[in-house]
């Protein structure tokens, strides 16, 4: 099987003396830069390594993470990097990604497990504490769903994903049925 990767992040900025950049989330992801993850820097530059590997990341949420890359001891090294992307390997980012993937989720077909009542996902919103997909519902209406556990259990990678809308966030024109 080919070896499958994501483009996760894009280097925004150098910072520090050290060699340090800041590195903002793509394509609507979380940040999913960490520690111990190796990364290819693209474009590549013309000589020197692809691959390199978090020494060590800090902060967290989409403003970015300060980032320090194996290789990159200096600020003129950290600076050749600024705009170019780093990609991973799929295998080495976390399992739930498919729960947390707007690029992968957007216009996907959702059923209610219950009923059956069928939705698109419109949008994938961050929040704090978890994600929130908007969903446009057969027949009109939009329905606010977040992704936890107790609603969204799993997502396959083909045909609709089984949701349980809770009580109280029901679908239109219900006075939250399931």
């Amino acid at each position: 099987m080919r070896e499958r990767y994501r483009t996760i992040a894009r280097v925004a900025k150098a910072r520090g003396r050290r060699g340090e950049v800041v590195t903002e989330p793509v394509h609507g992801l979380p940040s999913l830069v960490r520690e111990g993850l190796e990364v290819a820097v693209l474009p590549p530059e013309l000589k020197g390594p692809r691959w390199r590997t978090v020494v060590s990341a800090s902060g967290e949420g989409r403003a970015g993470r300060l980032v320090a890359l194996s290789g990159v001891g200096d600020v003129s090294s950290a600076e050749r990097l600024v705009g170019r992307f780093l990609l991973a390997r799929e295998r080495d980012l976390p399992e739930d990604l498919a729960l947390h993937d707007p690029e992968r989720l957007v216009g996907r077909e959702v059923v209610g497990e219950g009923d059956g009542r069928r939705a698109r996902i419109r949008e994938v919103m961050s929040g704090p504490a978890n994600d929130v997909w908007v969903l446009d519902v057969d027949g009109g209406g939009e329905v606010l769903v977040p992704v936890v556990d107790e609603v969204v259990s799993t997502v396959p990678d083909e045909g609709p994903i089984p949701i349980r809308v809770p009580r109280g966030l029901g679908w239109p024109g219900e006075g939250g049925s399931l």
